[in-house]
């Protein structure tokens, strides 16, 4: 059989496997009517929000699609361009679509089955992520090799479009997302918690179904679509330098997609593997049976095809840097570890020593992955040129079917905890699912970095891969530190994370705001709490909705026209404003999202009894630094994923415009 034909049916037996674990977890028996309903609440605000992210988003890919349309008249840039991008909106939306649908279902499905014990449990919540995760790879491998099989060569340049439309929902997906769950968030902490002193996922608590929304519509739908986006555009920048360099002949083309293809088989085998008494041994378990298994598979395919093994070093240099990553990010922000305790610690003269101290770690934990991403870019492209850096993106990304998996495990367990509390099922059961849910809250820290340190080496191979196009379409750049606008872009582009991130910060502040005023009038009218009245949850939830499409709009247009504007300038330029964005963004996205993870253990840790545990001083003072850890670790740290990758793939799909003019 020829190999471009495997990449496809990996791709449609992922989505096999996933639409089969789909209906196994809609099998599953739902709990008391108490359950049902909560997880009902749930699952209708998480779509409502999609519904209406969905049209404004429609309104931007129609007016770009008439962008690229016009574009493609005057310049060199392929009609086709658009038809990609449409196709790469649409499969990124579906993946989240799906992601989104099973995960509001699962809920309550993963909490009654922790009744029969937390295996049971851990089962339904993982196979409610692997829908997820198999349906991301297999969209983005579904879609990458249709193209490639109509086109051939041709479509390593159309596929930028696909990218461009991959790239186009994540930030929608994680900016909007992302200030939809922290103002709930933030809300319902500040006022439940710290104001009335009532537990968490309290059912008096008007924000509660809201922050129980946003988990699904920040960690799942949001986190979705932004591994959809480093994936595909990994892929396609590995396929676009194969055929720029010359490098393999007919196979330095087809083997980036062929090697997503084996991480796909690997995935699918290593969720065999996920069974173990304790939750998070039987995901790590997973997680490394599916890695050795791709080294494996990746070091036959590439002796095989290629007769030359410094691609597979390459790959293996990528898959460990995303370890060294993800362990990184987990020591950072484990309660288990010595930096979050040193947080809570601190709590204990204040909320300010509290926010001093994570600050400070925050701003430390950006060594390990500094280093780690610099060293693993620089030895793949030692082996491989610049086709190895696009390798090593490739390989850290490889096994994205179980990691995704693991990684959206985690805001179902994080529901099945807050049902169980709402509900008021037995201690035990709670128990069981509070475990669940710490283990997801690890699972999802590791995921943050590891989607963090993807961004950034694939933004890497987007800009190598732009500079090598540009050199092909014999434009010459002065690439000289001594070039002013090369030095103007590298400023630039090294301010945006910073407007980026105190857009994404102030609209969480504007829109968590208005949820703590709505939250403060429901206690006081209604009285809730003397068991008076009820709350009402819709309201709250339109309210997030409302908040987070209207904020989302800006910094998402930053993202797309500063791009376009400084390459219209100067190309020089661009280039200094992509590699700007990149370290500044890279560096600012782990500061921010370690700093809210240990922010949030923290408090957890003295949840746990430490310190004098719910309710002290210290309790108090760390839930202010949780609080403000939030919308960090969750909206403005995740969204610089996106920007330093979309910038990059702006450029590539405007590069024909950039050099007609």
């Amino acid at each position: 059989m020829e190999v471009s034909y495997i990449v496809p049916i990996s791709g449609l037996i992922a989505l096999i496997i996933a639409g089969f674990l789909a209906y196994y977890v809609s099998r599953k028996p739902q709990g008391t009517k108490k359950m049902q309903e909560i997880s009902d609440y749930i699952h209708r605000g998480a779509l409502a929000f999609l519904k209406e992210e969905y049209k404004i988003i429609s309104i931007f890919v129609v007016a770009v699609v008439i962008v690229l349309l016009i574009t493609s008249y005057f310049t060199d840039l392929p009609w086709e361009t658009s038809i990609a991008f449409i196709v790469g909106a649409i499969f990124s939306a579906l993946a989240g679509n799906i992601g989104m649908r099973i995960a509001t279902k699962a809920n309550a499905r993963a909490a009654e089955a922790s009744k029969d014990g937390m295996a049971s449990g851990l089962t339904v919540a993982f196979s409610s992520g692997a829908v997820m995760g198999l349906s991301v790879v297999g969209l983005g491998v579904l879609g990458i090799s249709i193209f490639f099989l109509i086109y051939g060569n041709a479509s390593a340049n159309i596929l930028f479009g696909f990218g461009f439309g991959a790239s186009s929902i994540a930030l929608f997906a994680r900016v909007g997302g992302g200030i939809y769950t922290k103002s709930a968030d933030v809300g319902a902490d500040l006022v439940g918690k710290v104001e009335e002193n009532i537990p968490e996922d309290d059912p008096r608590n008007p924000a509660v179904i809201a922050d129980n929304v946003g988990d699904n519509v920040g960690d799942v739908a949001g986190m979705g679509a932004d591994l959809f986006e480093s994936y595909v555009d990994s892929i396609i920048s590995g396929m676009s330098l194969g055929l720029l360099l010359s490098v393999y002949g007919k196979y330095g083309i087809v083997y980036p997609m062929f090697i997503a293809a084996l991480g796909i088989f690997s995935s699918i085998i290593g969720m065999i593997f996920v069974k173990a008494k304790n939750p998070y041994t039987a995901l790590r378990n997973g997680l490394f049976g599916a890695s050795i298994i791709f080294a494996i598979l990746a070091f036959i395919a590439t002796y095989v095809l290629l007769n030359d093994l410094n691609p597979f070093y390459a790959i293996l240099v990528g898959l460990v840097d995303g370890v060294i990553i993800g362990l990184s990010t987990e020591y950072f922000t484990s309660h288990q570890r010595r930096p979050a305790k040193k947080i809570a610690e601190a709590a204990e003269t204040g909320a300010a020593t509290n926010i001093l101290e994570g600050m400070s770690i925050g701003m430390m934990s950006t060594v390990i992955p500094i280093i780690s991403t610099a060293v693993a870019m620089v030895l793949a492209f030692e082996f491989a040129n610049f086709y190895g850096v696009a390798l090593a993106a490739i390989g850290m990304l490889s096994t994205l079917g179980i990691s995704l998996s693991t990684d959206c495990y985690g805001p179902v367990a994080d529901n099945a905890a807050g049902i169980s509390e709402m509900a008021g099922l037995g201690g035990e059961i709670r128990k069981r699912t509070e475990e669940l849910d710490a283990v997801g809250n690890t699972t999802a820290a590791m995921g943050k970095g590891f989607a963090i340190g993807s961004a950034a080496i694939t933004a890497l191979a987007l800009i190598f891969t732009f500079v090598k196009r540009a050199e092909s379409l014999n434009v010459t750049m002065n690439m000289s530190l001594t070039s002013p606008y090369l030095m103007a872009g590298l400023f630039i582009g090294g301010m945006l994370p910073f407007v980026f991130s105190a857009l994404t910060l102030g609209a969480v502040g504007r829109a968590a705001e208005k949820m703590v005023n709505e939250v403060r009038r429901q206690f006081r009218e209604y009285k809730i709490l003397e068991g008076k009245g009820k709350p009402d949850y819709d309201r709250c939830i339109k309210i997030a909705t409302k908040g987070a499409l209207k904020e989302m709009v800006l910094p998402s247009l930053l993202a797309v026209i500063v791009p376009i504007i400084i390459g219209i300038w100067k190309l020089e330029a661009l280039v200094g404003l992509l590699a700007g964005a990149t370290v500044t963004g890279f560096l600012l996205a782990i500061f921010l999202a370690n700093a809210g993870g240990a922010w949030d253990n923290a408090k957890k840790y003295i949840e746990e009894g430490n310190l004098g545990g719910k309710g002290s001083f210290a309790h108090k003072a760390a839930v202010v630094g949780d609080t403000v850890g939030d919308p960090c670790k969750d909206t403005s740290g995740p969204s610089l994923n996106i920007l330093i990758k979309l910038m990059s793939i702006v450029s590539l799909v405007f590069l024909p415009l950039f050099i007609s003019i």
